[in-house]
């Protein structure tokens, strides 16, 4: 199987293209291996998907939360799947088992990750948002092309579909001249967050790695996993996470 075969057949990997590289990737086997880093939600709904696709296989896990890391190693035992461990992301691209990564980290990560993986030589799928400025996603546009590499963007959404039947509507321009265009969510399923009393950093979390680039701050439960969205430090809230830019290089 080659690799851009592999990323364009993958059920998670389709019709969300942030680069189209012209160049042929070739496997020595047929077996491709995938590392994830960052194991918690997207991270492990992206890596279940993909152990869908023949011949893909997880060799590696990353994460700064020792206790959900530990949590998903068993769980893939119980499917007869080991696999390494790390805490450091750059020590799992050196990993020589490792064709492919999926970056499901806090926004803020997205872009250096990514860079460094392509560095390393390997193939990218990274969650949405591509990054958390314009600067940043040109940054990484411009790595891909210089390491050659196949880099997609996450947005299970936007590929379904009904988002393309609908793009291809409004392109068509059977609506007529577009004057004022509106959006709304519904968030019935977000809960109002309580505030929170900085606390110290529970055990197995390695809290200064988490933080990488942002700045440094006590750690808040409010913080961590999920609910980092809704800070500058992190990411850029809601409209960010559901932003649906794709860039597209010949």
């Amino acid at each position: 199987m080659k690799r851009k075969d592999f990323i364009r057949n993958a059920g998670i990997l389709t019709a969300s293209t942030l680069f189209a590289n012209t160049r042929v990737f070739g496997f020595q086997s047929e077996l491709i291996r995938v590392g994830l880093i960052g194991v918690n939600g997207m991270g492990w709904s992206n890596l279940n998907a993909i152990l869908k696709v023949p011949g893909v296989q997880c060799t590696a896990l990353c994460d700064v939360d020792e206790n959900i890391l530990s949590n998903r190693v068993e769980e893939l035992k119980k499917r007869n799947i080991t696999v390494k461990t790390y805490i450091d992301y750059k020590d799992l691209l050196k990993a020589t088992d490792v064709d492919v990564v999926i970056i499901a980290t806090p926004d803020h990560w997205h872009c250096l990750q990514m860079v460094d993986a392509v560095a390393a030589g390997k193939d990218v799928y990274v969650e949405k948002p591509i990054g958390n400025s314009i600067r940043e996603c040109e940054v990484m546009v411009a790595a891909a092309k210089k390491y050659n590499r196949v880099v997609q963007v996450g947005q299970w959404q936007r590929s379904q579909q009904h988002f393309r039947d609908a793009m291809a509507f409004v392109h068509g321009g059977k609506l007529g001249k577009i004057r004022l265009v509106k959006a709304w969510a519904y968030q019935g399923w977000m809960k109002s967050i309580p505030v929170l009393a900085d606390a110290a950093v529970p055990a197995g979390i390695h809290y200064d790695k988490w933080l990488g680039p942002a700045p440094k701050r006590p750690f808040n439960p409010n913080r961590f996993h999920f609910n980092f969205r809704w800070y500058w430090d992190y990411a850029g809230g809601l409209m960010t996470d559901w932003e649906s830019i794709c860039w597209i290089m010949p």
